[in-house]
């Protein structure tokens, strides 16, 4: 991603894509660089009609929808380019966590378009070019990118109603009883997804089909804790194991020292 920009509205953007609200959103960023024709696209942001509850018209198919105040957001950002009209908002989803997928957007010339990608256009007059490229496109169907819905944190959020398959390309080795088959989940799967956060997860024991687990370390206290076990350690636990039909979480969460959020 672009690292140029120093414009005080790109900061703004910069410091608030985080989670907002329940919405699964990213910390990545709208960039820009410096440029000579502000004063058009400035005016074009602030005439655009920006309720956040609602999509600017363009192409209705569109995978990643933009609202009305993400639109002046990034026309504003996207004033300081040198070539504002030439300039489109390049979203691509990089990678995964446990239970939401991670972003990069940029500002980039429409000429570096890939053959493959999917350009399209967003706002009542076509104000703003996206690029989502191919290798995205299915993941972000029925995304919209949105301002927060605290307005005080600033800047950009995606919400996507898609979740990624955790357990998608790993090859787990799921032999031996069902103890050591959960164990090798957690192992495998769960353990090195939370340690992104300074998290665990621990197998307590099992009573018939339901698993117990602990978590630890930032999981532990973690405000986002009971999303990551529904969203994530569950998710993996049941996919990975269908002869399990419940997983609890046993943590003392009020005993975290390090939570990950709070």
């Amino acid at each position: 991603m672009s690292s140029e920009s120093t414009s005080p509205a790109t900061r703004e953007i910069d410091e608030s894509m985080d989670e907002v609200g329940g919405d699964a959103t990213t910390d990545e960023t709208v960039t820009a660089n410096g440029g000579q024709e502000a004063s058009s696209d400035a005016d074009l942001a602030d005439s655009i009609d920006t309720k956040s509850d609602e999509t600017n018209p363009g192409d209705p198919n569109a995978p990643l929808s933009v609202s009305g105040e993400a639109l002046a957001t990034v026309l504003d950002v996207r004033a300081s380019e040198d070539d504002p009209g030439n300039t489109a908002l390049r979203v691509a989803v990089t990678g995964s966590t446990m239970t939401e997928f991670a972003y990069a957007l940029d500002l980039v010339s429409i000429d570096e378009k890939a053959d493959d990608d999917l350009v399209y256009t967003q706002g009542t007059h076509d104000e703003l070019t996206v690029i989502i490229p191919a290798l995205s496109v299915e993941n972000m169907i029925g995304s919209v990118l949105d301002v927060p819905a605290n307005s005080a944190s600033g800047g950009l959020v995606i919400r996507n109603p898609n979740t990624p398959d955790p357990l998608a390309g790993l090859d787990l080795d799921l032999s031996g009883e069902l103890p050591q088959r959960v164990q090798a989940v957690l192992d495998q799967a769960v353990n090195p997804a939370l340690a992104s956060h300074g998290g665990y997860a621990a197998l307590v024991n099992i009573e018939g089909s339901t698993v117990h687990v602990t978590m630890g370390g930032g999981c532990q206290g973690c405000a986002a804790s009971a999303m990551t076990l529904r969203d994530g350690i569950k998710t993996m636990l049941m996919n990975a194991l269908p002869e399990i039909d419940d997983v609890v979480d046993a943590t003392d969460h009020a005993a975290g020292e390090n939570p990950f959020y709070t």
